[in-house]
């Protein structure tokens, strides 16, 4: 059995350790390491987990600089053949992790896999960040099997097979540590939001597939650090959207697609206006100017990285198949757009 570790980044969120924890123990404890890596939280989270669950490994950031970096400057600190990464408003269930670590024993080209992802409040329901698998359209808009914008599906078993996706959801992500730390990890810069989908493009780039595993399951709260109506999340998903394409889009792809963005970023920043949403539509600007000032930096990054034509991104506008288009489900979406490999 090889070396596991799940390391959940906290933050302030001694009740989701409260809630939690316990599950992850009961579930996991004779599989894998359970580590905590604390981002400087103000809440007694550390207190409790000395005094409740004193067995369990704690790494303590000095600062809270993000998600990303949060678990960069952990994850330097444990060994280990795979890592979890696992939101701590995530309830695990029986054998969640040897169904994922069998699959990417059998394939040393995954690099990273994802569990099926459903909603803690609404269990029949998948949930939004990540449900069945993460895929990305020619645009660079992140969607999922089982979730399309804010239409979400039950569950009925219809993405029930193993496959391929463009990207694995970081709130539960299964990864192969010793490529974690060869390809860079999570982008500090992107602080929080997309940084996950940034990293398994490298990996694709790479050479690497991401997966989805059905035979495991877990239940995430979701939004629990930033809610989904908050301008601040609206401009760390504008703003690490750009930088991800710029770092990953091979060279022929990157003026028609950043001319696409700038009409469709500022049709989706007026909506936000005309919607009454002034903060977001501030936010949808304040990313491009973001984008723009830290162009250099950005462009040296995208110098050190490969950029190749890989699969799994859809070949259309999602936000015109849904909203025109009137297509609220990925199964409607046109399969010959993008290919689909079922491995099992």
């Amino acid at each position: 059995m090889p070396k596991i570790a799940i390391v959940i980044l906290n933050w302030n969120g001694k009740k989701f350790l409260e809630d939690f924890l316990p599950s992850v123990i009961k579930y996991s404890i004779n599989d894998a390491e359970i580590i905590i890596a604390d981002n400087a939280s103000e809440d007694g989270s550390i207190d409790y987990l000395k005094n409740n669950f004193p067995n369990i490994r704690i790494i303590k950031n000095k600062i809270n600089e993000g998600f990303s970096k949060g678990y960069n400057d952990a994850l330097k600190q444990v060994e280990a053949d795979y890592y979890i990464l696992l939101n701590s408003d995530i309830e695990v269930t029986d054998n969640w992790i040897n169904p994922v670590i069998k699959l990417m024993e059998n394939d040393k080209k995954i690099a990273a896999c994802q569990p099926k992802i459903k909603s803690y409040n609404n269990p029949e329901k998948f949930e939004y960040a990540g449900a069945a698998g993460g895929y990305i359209d020619k645009y660079g808009y992140p969607f999922c099997r089982g979730r399309l914008f804010q239409t979400i599906e039950k569950d009925n078993k219809q993405y029930d097979d193993v496959v391929e996706v463009f990207w694995a959801s970081g709130a539960c992500m299964f990864v192969r540590a010793d490529l974690y730390h060869k390809y860079g990890g999570l982008d500090n810069d992107f602080f929080a939001h997309m940084e996950e989908i940034d990293f398994c493009w490298r990996l694709k780039n790479e050479g690497y597939k991401i997966m989805f595993c059905p035979y495991s399951t877990v239940y995430h709260i979701g939004g629990g650090t930033l809610p989904k109506s908050s301008s601040r999340k609206t401009y760390l998903n504008f703003r690490n959207n750009l930088t991800l394409l710029y770092k990953n889009l091979p060279k022929n792809r990157l003026f028609k697609t950043f001319c696409a963005r700038l009409f469709l970023d500022g049709a989706a920043a007026f909506k936000f206006l005309l919607q009454g949403g002034f903060k977001d539509f501030i936010a949808v600007n304040r990313a491009h100017f973001s984008f723009y000032r830290n162009f250099s930096k950005i462009k040296q990054k995208r110098n050190q990285l490969k950029q190749n034509k890989v699969s799994m991104i859809y070949n259309s506008n999602i936000a015109y198949d849904y909203f025109i288009k009137r297509k609220k489900y990925f199964f409607e979406l046109n399969s010959d757009k993008f290919e689909i490999k079922t491995i099992i």
